[in-house]
């Protein structure tokens, strides 16, 4: 019953962007759970407990997915996930990680396990999106890709990126989180070739003869490997599902304004 009211919570609560809408969805699946489950919880604790994640076993060879009750072992866990992240990055992150941060923690943790997640986190400026992205990607072994925007940077710049990191996820199959802000966006088209990649997995005009012919070569042993026909629409189509898979798009953007209305829309 716990992981059916998370997963609702995870699809249909998480989008919603008043309290109105959320104490509606909370009647609504606490009716839903009477009705199916033949269960009457109160309705406080039901919702307030929700902690489901495979932090406490990423060492193990398979991650569950799984209710959390342990608070203290969670913790724990996070807080030294941390500390070995400031290890390994000169970039230190001094964060406190409170109830709110764990829960954006397990949420974010949720879209990056799952092939082709991809998540859009939304605040002002400063409320750590990236700062819990680049904690959970690290956590999971992924690799953390972003832009730097240097002078001249335009989108022949951000498709030559783009084609790095698509080629990491689909040829190397290194799961990867591609974190893009709201204030990267100098010009529309990233928006709209992120679009592409979202619906179809790829970006058109993208690869040039050399790059396609990488990707044959080093994508047909793959096929093999898996008893696949090496015929070049199946290393094609393999090759987009890998990126598709491995490859999480993580956009941050702010609430502030008209722009993020007009990006959704």
């Amino acid at each position: 019953m716990r992981l059916w009211v998370n997963e609702a919570f995870r699809v249909f609560y998480d989008r919603l962007i008043n309290e109105e809408d959320q104490k509606w969805l909370k009647v609504l699946v606490a009716e839903l759970v009477g009705k199916n489950f033949k269960l009457a919880p109160d309705a406080d604790e039901m919702f307030a407990r929700l902690k489901f994640g495979d932090f406490l076993r990423l060492d193990s060879p398979v991650q569950y997915y799984e209710y959390i009750d342990n608070q203290d072992k969670l913790m724990k866990t996070l807080n030294g996930g941390l500390d070995d992240y400031n290890l390994s990055n000169s970039n230190k992150m001094n964060l406190v990680l409170f109830d709110d941060a764990v829960e954006h923690l397990l949420r974010i943790c949720r879209c990056l396990k799952q092939p082709r997640g991809h998540i859009m986190l939304i605040g002002v400026g400063g409320s750590g999106k990236q700062s819990l992205l680049r904690l959970c990607t690290f956590m999971r072994g992924m690799e953390y890709r972003t832009i730097e925007l240097t002078k001249g940077f335009n989108l022949d710049s951000f498709k030559d990126l783009m084609k790095g990191y698509m080629k990491e996820a689909g040829i190397e199959q290194q799961g990867t989180s591609f974190v893009m802000t709201d204030t990267q966006i100098i010009d529309e088209a990233f928006i709209e070739n992120l679009n592409n990649l979202l619906n179809t997995g790829e970006i058109p005009n993208l690869w040039l003869p050399e790059d396609k012919d990488e990707i044959v070569n080093r994508v047909r042993p793959i096929c093999i490997n898996r008893k696949v026909p090496d015929s070049m629409d199946n290393i094609q189509a393999l090759f987009v599902n890998l990126v598709r898979e491995n490859l999480h798009i993580c956009l941050c953007m702010s609430p502030v304004g008209e722009t993020l209305r007009v990006r959704c829309r």
